[in-house]
């Protein structure tokens, strides 16, 4: 049986507690982890800058070469990991099993991974603004119209605390190597796949060791990372978002609430765009903070959310090893279960009607024993005001809101991304100083198309570094008043 270590800066390190992760439907130990705690970790914090020093002493060009070998690692190699040796099909085959995602949706998440190592070279440029790396490393350099610049790592180490539902979020973390900062990451408690094939595939490419550190272990670990992490990044519910709020030190990925906003000179023209909203709510089986959870429309709202139950509810639960499966089991018991019991109790208040009822085969909630489905579901709300019309759930949900385009900006509350379907130039205008759209599309672009040369909820270049003024000599004006005062 498979074995994962803590892996403390990179050394193996065996622990007396361990937990197991199973196969959500035999109940089959897939593996054994060992578990660190708060205490190892803030022993371990206390060498964190040796992370950082030992990627300083590679420069940042091989660093990115680095990246793109450990990209081709991660997605083909067979690599070792923890007490055993694992290939592509062995990560999907234990992805799966653990965590409900289809095979091939494992499959697709680590082209994904892979591809933004193998372009990591273009995707830093984009994140810099052209900066060189040089500047980075050395601290201060000269730009091209002459004028120094510097900037300061905020701390030797990024902390992360991965989340255990979404593979696709480890792309966030990936660019922090090559800017020479050091990764202590606690995996996901069924999802630890992915942080330890990656860390084993930058191994391979030649990163040294002790700049990655794995700590799986219970929440206190998590918490001990955000609080000694000069930076950390978290996975989470609203809740644990709110929880951070106004920390600067900690970045916060959490529900996502994202939308299509139809504006009044496209809404006509509904139906040309029903197969960017069925990508937007369907893809990655709607699990990401980038599905769409609601679309605002000035009118046709019923019609728009007849079309679109109509497509989504062909989608049916199929086994995990099945190419064409698209929708996500619910591992935990009794989840889906409540889920499914919570939009029920919010449709009872007026203003709102599940349109997909009367399309699909069954009911919404499938219960298989050992793991749950939800199957797609579309509700029509003909008001911003009615609970289900900003509520987001993970599996394909989404609410066809009644909104003129007026009080959209107003109703729509905070949006990771804001696909706007419009032309008219006063509501662009409006649509580009919403503060409260964190990634805006304007034009037909499904919320989860992402162009990896954008940030994606804040730039990781400019939570690890600071601009700071620096000076090498004084401006000669100065020196001379300083020479005759």
């Amino acid at each position: 049986m498979l074995e994962l270590p803590v892996l403390r800066f990179g050394t193996p390190y065996e622990s007396l507690e361990k937990t197991q992760v199973k196969n959500f439907e035999t109940g089959e130990v897939l593996a054994e982890v060992h578990q660190a705690n708060a205490g190892v970790l803030r022993m371990d914090m206390r060498k964190a800058h040796n992370a950082r020093a030992a990627l300083r002493k590679i420069d940042p060009a091989t660093l990115v070469k680095m990246c793109g070998e450990a990209g081709e690692y991660y997605l083909n190699g067979t690599l070792e990991v923890g007490t055993g040796t694992q290939t592509q099909d062995d990560f999907c085959a234990l992805q799966s099993a653990s965590t409900g995602l289809p095979v091939e949706m494992c499959r697709a998440n680590m082209h994904k991974a892979a591809f933004v190592l193998k372009e990591m070279d273009n995707i830093l440029d984009a994140l810099t603004r052209g900066l060189p790396l040089d500047v980075l490393a050395k601290g201060y350099g000269v730009e091209d119209r002459g004028v120094t610049v510097s900037y300061q790592a905020n701390s030797p180490v990024l902390g992360c605390v991965l989340p255990s539902n979404s593979p696709g979020v480890h792309t966030l973390w990936l660019p922090v190597i090559p800017m020479q900062i050091g990764l202590v990451l606690k995996p996901g408690s069924t999802e630890p796949w992915t942080p330890y094939r990656m860390q084993a595939a930058f191994l391979k490419a030649g990163i040294p060791a002790e700049a990655i550190g794995l700590y799986p272990g219970p929440h206190e670990v998590g918490g001990a990372i955000t609080e000694l992490a000069g930076r950390s990044m978290i996975f989470g519910s609203q809740k644990t978002v709110e929880q951070y709020a106004g920390n600067p030190g900690v970045q916060v990925h959490g529900s996502g609430f994202s939308k299509i906003l139809i504006g009044e000179d496209k809404i006509d023209d509904w139906e040309s765009y029903l197969d960017l909203m069925e990508t937007s709510v369907y893809a990655n089986s709607g699990r990401s903070c980038i599905n769409c959870s609601s679309i605002y429309a000035p009118r046709h709202g019923a019609e728009i959310a007849d079309a679109l139950a109509r497509r989504l509810a062909k989608h049916e639960p199929k086994a995990m090893a099945d190419p064409d499966a698209g929708l996500s089991a619910f591992t935990t018991e009794g989840v889906a279960e409540a889920v499914s019991g919570m939009i029920d109790d919010e449709l009872k208040t007026p203003g709102a009607e599940e349109v997909t009822a009367k399309y699909r085969t069954g009911e919404r909630l499938v219960q298989k024993g050992s793991h749950d489905f939800l199957k797609p579901t579309v509700i029509h709300c003909d008001s911003p005001e009615h609970p289900l019309a900003n509520t987001e759930y993970m599996f394909p949900f989404v609410s066809v809101v009644d909104c003129p385009q007026k009080d959209m900006l107003k109703k729509i509350g905070y949006t990771l991304v804001g696909t706007a379907l419009t032309d008219d130039a006063d509501f662009k205008d409006q649509l580009l100083d919403a503060t409260h759209i964190d990634r805006l599309n304007i034009g037909p672009v499904p919320t989860v198309a992402l162009n990896w040369l954008q940030p994606h909820e804040g730039n990781i270049v400019e939570f690890l570094y600071r601009a700071r003024a620096f000076q090498t000599e004084a401006p000669v004006p100065v020196a001379k008043q300083l020479e005759t005062a």
